[in-house]
């Protein structure tokens, strides 16, 4: 893995180049990880003209699925307590002999620009902009075999709650049980805080779990996802509790499939992210269920559980092969509750097989 993350750093110091900058700077925590291999939190990293290095605050860790950095990657700890590395890192381009350096403003504070620019005066400072974000848009097969075994994790801790009596817990019980779980099975932790929604609150995106218990007749909603290696995945299902579902619910509930398919069928490499979002939001829209929508279809997943391509109604750009996203169209009625399915692909070419599904628990109706 040493060499991948040297060809990624080299690829970050031609696009400097290309730029204009002789050194680049990294402190969004996700871009420092994909670049560095791990990093303990808050540490930033110097691309550097002549060499690479990894400044921190404190050494190295496992604990919570830190990792640990790339063994060929150079580590500067800072001794003085409260030294913010990315001006330790400035001050290290510029005896470098660097010229100018890329910073990432879209995650640097006005308050550590200022700093930086202060530490090294006549060091030109350049926005990075979305470098690193491009070069971690196209997953390579160790990155996805992460995200594979993540969801693995994640279908089995699902798997097992639905094995267990639901009837009389609180969402909030519910959604402890699940992270739990998710530990239990080898996750560094939850990718996100865990989603469980009953009766009328079921169906509804990122709903926080409260103290309403589940009842007979309920739908019930599951967003969970698992981080592993730094990777995260998502997984959403709807099931029904304890007897058989209304013809509401099964008309509700066939619709969003329905939606949900025509929306995983969309992505092939090529297609158009907002094609993508259309596609799903078609077969919703023909229902007359346009204002219980979500504001997008989908996206893309990583380093970070909400990556570009966003699949939305306004998205820019095109699928590429080796794009894992998620498709996770839901309808939400006030007072009465909602259904969403939610799963992680990996776009693929129709020569492989099409998209490649992760997250494999069942999506048929169950009631429970």
């Amino acid at each position: 893995m040493s060499e991948v993350y040297a060809v990624r750093r080299e690829r970050v110091r031609e696009r400097c180049a290309a730029g204009g900058g002789a050194a680049a700077l990294v402190s969004r925590p996700a871009n420092v990880r994909y670049l560095a291999g791990a990093a303990p939190r808050g540490a930033v990293l110097l691309v550097g003209r002549s060499e690479d290095v990894l400044l921190c605050g404190r050494p190295p860790s496992d604990q919570h699925g830190e990792g640990r950095p790339d063994e060929a990657l150079r580590m500067r700890l800072l001794s003085e307590p409260g030294a913010d590395p990315a001006v330790a890192g400035a001050g290290l381009a510029a005896g470098q002999g660097a010229e100018s350096l890329a910073v990432e403003e879209h995650h640097l504070t006005v308050a550590r620009h200022r700093a930086i620019g202060s530490v090294a005066p006549r060091l030109r400072l350049v926005d990075l902009g979305g470098a690193v974000e491009q070069l971690r848009f196209i997953k390579d097969e160790e990155e996805i075999s992460c995200l594979r075994i993540a969801a693995e994790i994640a279908d089995q801790a699902l798997g097992e709650l639905l094995e267990s009596i639901l009837v009389g817990r609180t969402e909030r019980h519910l959604a402890l049980e699940l992270e739990r779980r998710l530990v239990d099975h080898g996750a560094d932790g939850p990718a996100f805080a865990t989603s469980v929604g009953t009766g009328p609150n079921s169906g509804l995106s990122g709903h926080r779990p409260s103290d309403r218990r589940v009842e007979e007749g309920d739908f019930l909603s599951v967003c969970l996802g698992a981080a592993y290696r730094g990777y995260r995945c998502e997984i959403g299902r709807t099931f029904v509790i304890g007897t058989s579902p209304a013809d509401w619910q099964i008309e509700l509930y066939d619709l969003v499939f329905a939606a949900q398919r025509a929306g995983r069928e969309a992505l092939v490499p090529g297609a158009a992210c907002r094609d993508v979002d259309r596609a799903a939001r078609h077969v919703m829209d023909s229902a007359g269920y346009t204002d219980g929508l979500a504001p997008v279809t989908g996206h893309g997943v990583g380093l970070e559980i909400d990556e570009d391509p966003q699949l939305a109604p306004a998205a820019m750009g095109k699928l590429d092969a080796c794009v894992p996203v998620t498709v996770e169209p839901g309808v939400h009625l006030p007072g009465r509750g909602g259904v969403r399915i939610d799963d992680t692909l990996v776009v693929r070419p129709e020569a492989d097989g099409g998209p490649e599904l992760l997250t494999i628990t069942t999506k048929e109706l169950l009631a429970l």
